[in-house]
């Protein structure tokens, strides 16, 4: 046989016949228990199947058909049947940051606009689960969401926990040692003087009406109240949930899509002053990033001037807009670098002379010597007055400088960090900022450019900083480019910088730099648009200002933008003729030729109108090839024609003020067109330009075409650079989206010939064109398609729904369509794979189909179906109820490839009253509904625009085409399932609710083609899992999830049967594969997955069909007949059968609780310990159970009673699966060993050495058992019969399938439980007793002090693994080496030891690593620590009380029965480990309330059968008497006092509970280190006080009784609490031991006890031969009264027997009163009172002589010895005694010298004198000078003993004291010795 476990290998024996007789009865029970897995049903009534292949389900929408529910309304009502508002179709409005939607002025429209307005505008369409919150994934028994459900929770009282009171406890010690002051002095009887003081003491409250004579089922009754008022309702709130990932059932819901903000920073321009202060100075900041070279925002312009400076320029400047008046402005930076720098660029107004000698003034010039400078000051401002009124309207660049941006952050952090650490790590941008980053979607290669840049690169959290700019560079007239200006900052980053040794203009410029705030108050929108919050419209706002992402950004538009920048760069006019050097542009938005044509569209800089008509470059003097360096944006109309362009006119401005000089000369223009060929027109453009203005209709030409007759400087040669840059939400400036949005457009217009390009497209080959179009998609940037993403999936499904009729014919393009779809979103998979969720869905998508999608509109030119124009949530009933087809419609259907009827559109009639009975009294009103799928109207319409309505229903030709296709297609499907289902999913729901299906039969709300199609989809995909597992694992986790989802959502919307049968499709194709497979886990956990999600349903309960019974079908089809007792609970008469259906994975459990027997199956399939290869899926598949268990408690809809326990009956298979578990159980039992605890053994008191009074076995002996909390009850034998090794599970696995366990029974309705424990045979019962016995370990309360001594080893702990790893990290240690040495055990262990559970599989969870941020403390508060033992305290009483509710069911079911009493030894195991556990006062009230009635009901149990527990009984009771909670004491008190009541009235003696509890005492002093005499005292006192009021046994013999023994336990109390004091003095401790075990001359038991403990004790210091001696007055004590109990010739007759070894034996005469006849009595019923225990203790005794070397006291031994066994005929013992006997005697021979007879002689000179006080002296001699290793048997031999017998010790020969043993040992007589010596001689 294989090892056996530790625990099973402590119990004892059943005994034969019993396992004979109840194994008979095993094989009729729970196949469960069989453990054959291919036994499913019971034998008799059901085609087995085995448990690894699934059941027929049950056809469910049938069964509810022909099974009406009895109840009629209520909570048990709602379990029957999904809620009528489940699903809801709800259209929220779109958030809008600004106060006024952005949406164009126009009122005409073309569509394309049209449709990307309504896109940005529409309500979100979202289909709403009502209920889903209630499923599994979003479970709030989770570590995070669990302290809010543990609030008010009652504060359990701990022994453990309750300190006593210091001083009190300390005074009385100090009392007893005075009353103890000379223990010689005392005699014994002495201590009765505080009987008195005992009669004199207070009770503790006593129990009413404990005396009166119940009825027991009065009592059980009212204990079953007790017990049930004012329970913790939900288990798993107590219960920490299980260490796992997010749980792979929890879909999030998808980010609301928005607008894209990346980092963002708030630049406030505070003043800008120079030396000098002659004339206004313009300032614009905008953002570059050197790196990408590129210009990253932007500009912002703002103005400081003063108003007087203001004042100069009033006659050019209208009225300033107060939107042009903004100081401050916020900056967007996706991409932060270290690149990036914030440029200032200043401006002045235009005046004569170059940029040089206008700036010098500005050089030269201190503010300190204005006074000195007055005149020439006077003269600059002077001239800068004329230049004002007469150039006042252009500009000439100043000064720029630039500030490295990322130098200000990380020095603004670095600052910050040095002052306020906290603010760095938390506060508010930082969680507000990580929200918005993740809403920003960036390139993949993007991402990883950026977040391995440096961390200072993060703008979110550095503090606020205000920098002065003191330092301007001039610009140079020849060095105005971009170009030009990124040199310049690349090479201000240069140490040594060539800008630093420029002279530079003097000024100070301050500006503060901070991380924006998440909401700003009057904040402006780049369009102008106020953001929400802008209180008050006069105060000067703050501007948004637009980013140019330095790399793509992948967002989809959901606002309106239509911005155009147009950047002139350069003018080439040195080949002009003419005076042409003083350049300035004027541009112009036009949309006709003629000058008034302009439009007011080009937004004002600073301090100007906020629009205007016109706008003009600063001029850069006397250059005829200027650069300019302007930006400006222009507000794009929405439509844009082909005479909208861009006009240029070129000016000649005269700074000189020259008679008949104008003051601006045109000298050229040129334009571009804004539309070319439909498209916008924007990228660089070299431009000629033209001397003369254009000729008319030149707007709709390039200037590129040669116009007749006109001019053009330099030969037509461009001469012009301009760049200009859109950014639309309209434009989508992407070639092949254009021309697919052109062709749809055009088929919704039908206009045709269609202009795409160069090309005319003609009706007759649009269809190719359409075709190579969509499949041309694939080409398209994905930036831009990501930007339009909504709209072109929208027409994509529009183009499916809808097919096209182009010359007469339906065009399908479902095919093209699918493909494109499939391409496009496997391109945004694979390059934005950093914006995933867990399940491998691009956020992106996700969105689009829970807040976009919707069923396109069938009408062409109507809005999308939601509640816009027809008010709030209309059922479109106008809509969807057309169900006549229109004669005008005349269509072949051949060339459809639909699937869908176009003769099926809506429900055939409204709801009927046909319809209407069967859905019974359900609500009609559908105004909300929820899911997570798509759907379309079903509407017919009619033909309009020539566009032939054809109706297909989405989610129907996505079927077919899935099914359908093949190859690549298929593959790209296959990739993203999620997708394709989700949207299938929305389209069934939008369908159902537009078609007013909602409420309709399920069976009839979808064809049966499509059913069909669904079929052989889920179908092939289960194939393509099971056949690719191995080789695309992470695509098939990804598509297996996906499919899970589905059907899941399908369990919502569809015929549940049909779904049903779905799964079962998809389990039998994994099946078939498991068994070929040598390692299955991993199908077998993708199975586990796919079973967890669809088991997550909100309805899981429901889809159970909870309230149906059990009973065999008729036919093979799996209905059930019987809707007899439907009601509450089950009737009586419900057959043995039905019963154990309900407790077994059978047949007819599978099919009817279809979901709950997959998840069971899957369960037992897997923990069983012959599975191969599953061992690994362990925790995962008793998570799944312990998450739906978990998940059903905090579910609000099952908190009534009633409803939960229907709910529990799902689960009662689960008990006999966890009762097969037993062997594999981690053995919390064992734990105890390890864990010190206030029992009564606590193990901490012999841990230490002298901290010890007496050792665990022999404290056990004295309760008359072996140590019974620290082994396993003995029907734990069964456990390891099947002889192979178990692998073990891991403690969380087990503690989370035991609390499962717990759940079902603290749930499951009593009654059926008791109906199916009187089925089980007494095996299965013993079986289910050991399950609670290892309950009540595993749930033990730890205690505050270990939730202290945990967090300080964590702490200890966190910081050696932090070490370690630096250690690893800085190359001392490598990685590799760590793990090596880990692997190998080598790394230290953590002494937490045991605190965390078992070591096995510990990997470093999050929870105990503590790798956090620095910020965050590392131990636990205080509060944390209050809070963890609170909840402990709480789960260990709830779990206990459900083991006791259990318990009494078990009891009660034996009482029924009167068959099973050997069970009730099992019950009281269970009842008795728990007293001996940890426990809470309220479960102590209650377990001893138990007890009494259990043995008020049974009371033979204890006192005729169960010896061992009743001596058990009384140590709990005993113990519990000490408490220091006044509760308990008075239960115990009770408890005990029924004890000695009952046993009284069996006898008229209580000679049995006396002896015990005498014996407990005993143990309990002196095993206990926190005992406290003084409670138990008060204890003895309340049964005092019980036998003194009991009036009924007044008058017998029992109040004496109970009072002397009251005073014997007081007084031995004294004795004990007197060794306690002399613990430390082991001389005074055996000594002390010694008188008590002679005061218990008249209790053999206890006797023996003694002087068992004063062995131990002796042989613990190695005195062997006083450990010897101890042994034999034991065996001396047995022989006694084994003469009396057995009359055997060849036993010693008595103590008589042993003179000859010590004639102080005869001390052991047997005098006791009460043993007049022993074998009556039971008093000498201990394991030593037998031939076998006087054996053993015979053996003990001569080895230790042996050990002694008293070899002569080995011959005594052993004569006594071998008449027993020679009676026995062992002859192999006696070839063992005599071996030994050879080897003593050889010694003897041996060890024999010289000396010997020296010795003699010296004995015979000094006989005289050995009377005489000089013999001492004499033999102290003798022990100093004679070896120590000299046999001490030499001293015997050696010196005569007649008269008075010496005592004999090591190196010790002494005169015999009264005291049965000494120990003084020979060092400490040295020194006298020597002197005794000296003074002989």
């Amino acid at each position: 046989m294989a090892e056996r476990r530790a625990f099973a290998q402590k119990i004892s024996r059943t005994v034969a016949a019993e396992v004979r007789k109840q194994i008979s009865g095993q094989y009729g029970g729970s196949p469960q228990l069989l453990k054959n897995l291919n036994i499913g049903g019971s034998v008799s009534h059901h085609t087995t199947v085995p448990l690894t292949e699934a059941v027929d389900p049950v056809e469910l929408e049938d069964y509810l058909i022909t099974h009406p529910i009895a109840v009629e309304s209520g909570p048990l009502r709602d379990l029957l049947e999904f809620p009528p508002d489940d699903i809801e179709v709800v259209y929220t409005p779109r958030e809008c940051r600004t106060l006024v939607s952005a949406v164009p002025e126009e009122s005409e429209m073309d569509p394309h606009v049209r449709d990307c307005v309504r896109s940005y505008t529409e309500d979100w369409a979202i289909v709403n689960r009502k209920y889903h919150k209630l499923g599994t994934g979003f479970n709030p028994n989770t570590l995070d969401k669990q302290k809010e459900r543990q609030k008010g929770l009652p504060k359990q009282i701990f022994e453990s926990d309750e300190a006593p009171d210091g001083n009190s406890y300390q005074d009385e010690q100090d009392d007893l040692k005075r009353r103890s002051m000379s223990i010689d002095d005392t005699p014994r009887g002495s201590w009765a003087c505080s009987i008195f003081d005992l009669k004199n003491s207070l009770p503790d409250a006593l129990l009413p009406n404990l005396l009166d004579r119940t009825p027991n089922e009065e009592i059980d009754h009212h204990n079953e109240d007790q017990r049930k008022s004012s329970r913790h309702k939900e288990l798993f709130a107590l219960h920490p949930a299980p260490d796992e990932e997010e749980p792979i059932e929890r879909l999030s819901v998808p980010e609301v899509p928005k607008e894209h903000f990346g980092q963002r920073l708030l630049v406030k321009c505070l003043s800008l002053k120079f030396e000098i202060e002659i004339e206004p100075i313009f300032a614009s900041l905008a953002l570059y990033d050197v790196k990408e070279k590129k210009k990253i925002s932007e500009n912002f312009y703002f103005d400081l001037n003063s108003e007087q400076m203001k004042g100069m320029l009033r006659p050019h400047v209208p009225p300033a807009a107060i939107s042009t008046l903004a100081r401050s402005a916020i900056f967007s930076i996706t991409y932060p670098s270290q690149d990036v720098f914030l440029v200032i660029k200043l401006e002045k107004v235009l005046q004569q002379g170059d940029i040089g000698e206008c700036a010098e003034p500005y050089m030269i010039f201190k503010e300190s010597d204005a006074a000195k400078n007055k005149e020439k000051l006077e003269k600059l401002k002077c001239q800068a007055e004329q230049f004002c009124q007469r150039l006042g309207k252009y500009r000439m660049p100043f000064a720029w400088t630039a500030i490295h941006l990322m130098n200000i952050v990380s020095s603004a952090g670095s600052l910050e960090r040095d002052s306020t650490e906290v603010e760095v790590g938390t506060g508010e941008r930082k969680g507000s900022w990580s929200e918005r980053r993740n809403s920003s979607i960036v390139g993949r290669r993007s991402l990883e450019r950026t977040t391995s840049g440096d961390e200072a690169c993060n703008l979110s959290s550095f503090r606020p900083a205000t920098l002065t700019v003191t330092n301007f560079f001039k610009q140079e007239g020849d060095r105005l480019s971009d170009d030009d200006l990124y040199k310049f900052l690349v090479d201000m980053k240069r140490p040594s910088s060539v800008l630093r040794r420029l002279r530079p203009i003097t000024a100070q410029l301050k500006i503060d730099i901070s991380p924006a705030p998440e909401n700003p108050h009057y904040c402006l929108t780049p369009e102008l648009l106020q953001v929400k919050l802008y209180p008050d419209s006069r105060v000067r706002p703050t501007r948004e200002i637009l980013e140019f992402p330095a790399r793509d950004v992948y967002v989809p538009n959901t606002t309106y933008r239509n911005l155009l920048y147009v950047y002139p760069q350069s003018l080439n006019f040195a080949n002009r003729q003419g005076s042409a050097r003083n350049i300035t542009v004027k541009v112009q938005f036009m949309y006709g030729e003629d000058p008034s044509n302009a439009m007011p569209v080009i937004f004002g800089k600073s301090s100007c109108p906020e629009f205007s008509k016109e706008a003009y470059t600063a001029v850069v003097y006397h250059n005829r090839s200027p650069d300019f360096h302007e930006e400006i944006k222009i507000k794009l109309p929405a439509t844009l024609t082909d005479h909208h362009h861009l006009l240029f006119t070129f000016y000649h401005v005269s700074c000189q003020q020259k008679q008949n000089t104008p003051l601006e000369t045109p000298v050229g223009y040129t334009w571009i067109p804004m539309l070319q060929n439909g498209r916008l027109k924007t990228g660089q453009f070299c431009l000629p330009v033209s001397l003369e203005k254009p000729p008319q209709a030149y707007s709709v030409l390039s200037p590129e075409v040669p116009l007749p007759g006109m001019k053009w400087v330099d030969n037509h040669k461009g001469v012009f650079n301009v760049e200009v840059v859109a950014v639309s939400s309209l434009h989508t400036q992407d070639p092949y989206l254009d021309k697919f949005f052109a062709l749809v457009h055009a088929l919704d217009e039908h206009m045709f010939p269609v202009r795409i390009g160069d090309m005319r497209i003609m009706e007759n080959n649009l269809e190719n064109e359409l075709k190579s179009s969509i499949s041309a998609l694939n080409s398209s940037q994905l930036e831009p398609v990501v930007r339009f993403l909504h709209l072109l999936l929208d027409k994509l499904i529009l183009l499916v729904v809808r097919p096209p009729v182009i010359a007469g014919q339906i065009v399908n393009l479902g095919q093209a369509s699918f493909e494109a779809m499939a391409s496009i979103i496997n391109r945004l998979h694979k390059n934005l794979d950093g914006n995933q969720d867990q399940h491998g869905r691009n956020s992106l998508l996700a969105s689009y189909i829970y807040y976009v999608f919707r069923l396109p509109n069938t009408y062409p030119n109507s809005p999308s179906p939601g509640p816009g124009g027809l008010g709030g949530s209309v059922h479109y009933a106008t809509m969807a109820r057309s169900a006549v087809r229109p004669a005008s419609l005349n269509l072949n259907r051949s060339r459809s490839l639909s699937n869908s009827n176009p003769d099926i559109s809506g429900t055939p009639t409204s709801p009927d009253d046909e319809v209407r009975s069967i859905i019974g009294s359900k609500a009609t009103d559908r105004s909300c509904n929820r899911m997570s799928s798509h759907t379309e109207t079903s509407s017919f319409l009619q033909t309009l625009t020539g566009r032939l309505p054809t109706k297909k229903l989405f989610h129907e030709e996505l079927a077919l085409q899935w099914v359908v296709c093949s190859g690549s297609v298929r593959e790209a499907a296959l990739q993203q399932a999620w997708f394709f289902f989700e949207l299938m999913v929305k389209s069934m729901v939008h369908h159902l609710y537009f078609a007013d299906k909602l409420d309709a039969p399920r069976k009839n709300r979808f064809p049966e083609r499509f059913m069909d199609d669904v079929t052989a989809l889920v179908s092939t995909i289960a194939g393509d899992i099971v056949s690719r597992f191995q080789k695309d694992t992470e695509m098939v986790e990804r598509l297996n999830t996906s499919l899970a989802f589905f059907l899941n959502d399908l369990l919502s919307i569809m015929d549940r049967g049909f779904v049903f049968a779905l799964i079962k499709t998809c389990y039998k194709q994994v099946s078939s594969k498991l068994y070929s497979l040598t390692n299955p886990s991993n199908l077998a956990s993708l199975r586990l997955d796919f079973l967890r999600i669809i088991c997550s349903h909100e309805h899981y309960v429901t889809l159970n069909l909870p309230c149906s019974l059990l009973t065999p079908p008729a036919s093979p089809s799996p209905s059930v007949s019987s809707a007899t007792s439907q009601s509450s609970g089950f009737s009586t008469n419900v057959q043995d059968q039905k019963i154990a259906n309900m407790f077994e994975l059978s047949v007819p459990f599978r099919q009817q609780h279809y979901l709950a027997g997959l998840v069971l199956t899957e369960l037992a399939v897997i923990l069983d310990p012959d599975a191969e290869g599953l061992f690994g899926l362990h925790k995962k598949v008793i998570n799944m159970v312990h998450n739906l268990l978990s998940s059903h408690d905090s579910d609000p809809r099952y908190a009534d009673p009633q409803v939960k326990a229907r709910v529990a009956m799902l689960y009662l298979p689960l008990i006999g699966v966890i009762m097969e578990t037993v062997p594999q159980l981690y053995d919390f039992t064992e734990s105890h060993n390890q864990r010190g605890r206030p029992s009564c053994v606590a193990v901490d008191d012999y841990e230490s050495e002298g901290g010890s009074m007496i050792s665990q076995t022999v404290a056990m002996a004295i309760a008359g058992t072996s140590v019974p909390q620290l082994t396993r009850p003995s029907s734990f034998l069964l456990t390891s019969s099947s002889g192979r090794q178990h692998s073990t599970f891991s403690t969380e696995s087990s503690r989370s399938l035991l609390i499962c366990l717990l759940w079902v029974l603290k749930n499951a309705d009593e009654s059926v439980l008791q109906k199916w424990f009187t089925d089980l045979s007494v095996l299965q019962l013993n079986r289910l007793l050991d399950l609670l016995y290892l309950c009540v370990s595993c749930f033990e309360y730890k205690g505050k002090k270990v939730f202290e001594r945990m967090n300080s080893l964590t702490f200890k702990k966190s910081k050696d693994m932090r070490a370690k790893l630096e250690e690893a990290i800085l190359g001392s240690i490598g990685a590799r080496q760590e793990m090596v040495r880990r692997s190998r055990g080598q790394l230290e262990r953590s002494p937490s030891g045991s605190a965390f559970g078992s070591q096995e599989n510990l990997r470093w969870r999050k929870d105990m690593t503590h790798w956090r941020q620095n910020t965050e403390k590392l131990d636990k508060s205080r509060a944390e620590i209050e809070h963890e033992a609170l909840i402990d305290g709480n789960l260990a009483t709830e779990a206990n009380l459900i083991i006791l509710d259990t318990l009494e069911i078990v009891v009660q079911t034996v009482s029924v029965t009167e068959s099973k009493e050997s069970i009730l030894g099992g019950v009281l195991k269970v009842l008795l480990h728990s007293m001996a556990c940890n426990q809470s006062a309220l479960y102590l009230q209650h377990c001893f309330a138990t007890q009494r009635a259990l043995v008020s009901k049974f009371p033979e149990l204890l006192f005729e059968e169960e010896t061992e527990q009743c001596a058990d009984l009384c140590l709990r009771l005993l113990r519990h008497c000490s408490s220091s909670i006044s509760t308990i004491r008075s239960h115990a008190s009770a408890s005990l006092y029924l004890l000695m009541r009952q046993n009284f009235e069996i006898g008229n003696n209580f000679a049995r509970v006396k002896m015990q509890v005498t014996m407990s005492l005993s143990s309990l002093v002196g095993t206990s280190q926190n005992f406290n005499e003084e409670f138990l005292r008060r204890s003895l006192k309340t049964i005092l006080t019980y036998a003194e009021e009991d009036l009924e046994l007044r008058e017998t013999t029992f109040p004496d009784q109970v009072q002397d023994l009251v005073f014997n336990l007081h007084m031995i109390l004294s004795d004990t609490v007197k060794m306690k004091e002399h613990q430390e003095d082991p001389e005074m401790l055996i000594d002390l031991m010694y008188r008590i075990a002679k005061g218990y001359q008249n209790s053999p038991d206890l006797r023996l006890t003694w002087l068992q403990n004063m062995a131990g004790k002796h042989s613990e210091r190695s005195n062997h031969a006083e450990s010897a001696q101890c042994l034999v007055h034991s065996a001396a004590l047995v022989a006694e009264y084994l003469s009396m109990l057995e009359d055997r010739k060849y036993l010693p007759v008595g103590c008589v027997t042993f003179q000859n070894i010590s004639s102080n034996v005869l001390e052991e005469s047997a005098v006791s009163d009460d043993v007049v006849s022993p074998d009556e009595e039971g008093i000498c019923s201990g394991k030593y009172f037998t031939e076998a225990g006087l054996v053993g203790l015979l053996e003990q005794a001569a080895a230790s002589f042996s050990m002694a070397g008293m070899y002569e006291a080995v011959n005594e031994v052993y004569k006594v010895l071998i008449p027993i066994h020679e009676a026995n005929r062992d002859a192999k013992k006696l070839s063992t005694i005599h071996g030994k006997l050879q080897e003593a005697f050889s010694k003897i021979v041996h060890q024999s010298t010289g000396w010997e007879f020296l010795l003699v002689e010296f004995s015979f000179l000094f006989f005289p004198f050995l009377f005489s006080p000089f013999c001492f002296f004499f033999f102290f001699f003798v022990c100093l000078f004679y070896p120590v290793e000299t046999p001490i048997s030499f001293y015997q031999r050696a010196l005569p003993t007649p008269g008075r017998p010496l005592r004999i010790t090591r190196n010790v020969v002494l005169p015999t004291t009264s005291t049965d043993a000494f120990l003084i040992p020979a060092s400490t007589y040295q020194v006298v010795g020597f002197a005794a010596c000296v003074f002989v001689h």
